[in-house]
């Protein structure tokens, strides 16, 4: 497995969550060539090349941590696989690398939809580093170096993002809030 691959199964889960919400029908007039779950509708909203996603989903398909709908024949993230792995694996497969300070967009608790869940007392935030954002923090290596603005045009694979890096980051109290919630949004549909 390669870091990129997580980051294009949160997308698929966040995919998946939209349809839920807005509809299958919806979703594929928002996407290119109407098919949301297309690498090439991928590549656009992940940064990430059609043949390193073609092969992410190879990867992921092989692994277990994702399968092909039988109907569909798209590929979707098997939710409790990658639950477990997130869970239990990533944080020693893929160590989160702390750096300087630098601006950036923050993640972990830091990150919007989070920052509320968590009062730590004297602790720097964590930003992804990117030349357009405005917080300052402790600079964390993101899973892919597209994943700063990938997660700039989706909120939830924003908040999916978030929780990943407060498993890498954090210490047993945190990891154990960002285990809670990723398990509420991951396992519950």
């Amino acid at each position: 497995m390669k870091s990129q691959d997580i980051v294009v199964l949160l997308k698929l889960l966040s995919l998946q969550d939209q349809e839920l919400a807005k509809g299958a029908d919806q979703l594929r007039s928002e996407s290119l060539g109407g098919d949301p779950y297309s690498v090439r509708n991928l590549e656009a909203l992940l940064g990430i090349s059609k043949t390193e996603i073609a092969q992410s989903i190879k990867r992921s398909i092989t692994s277990g941590i994702a399968r092909k709908d039988t109907r569909s024949n798209e590929p979707r993230p098997h939710r409790r696989n990658l639950f477990e792995f997130i869970t239990h694996g990533l944080r020693f497969v893929f160590p989160a690398q702390v750096g300087p300070m630098q601006r950036g967009i923050p993640t972990a608790f830091a990150a919007p939809m989070l920052q509320n869940l968590l009062v730590s007392g004297g602790t720097y935030n964590h930003v992804w580093p990117y030349a357009a954002g405005r917080e300052m923090g402790q600079a964390v290596a993101p899973l892919f170096k597209s994943v700063p603005e990938a997660a700039l045009k989706d909120d939830r694979l924003y908040e999916y993002l978030a929780l990943v890096d407060a498993v890498r980051l954090g210490n047993q109290r945190e990891v154990g809030l960002a285990i809670d919630h990723l398990k509420s949004r991951i396992l519950s549909k």
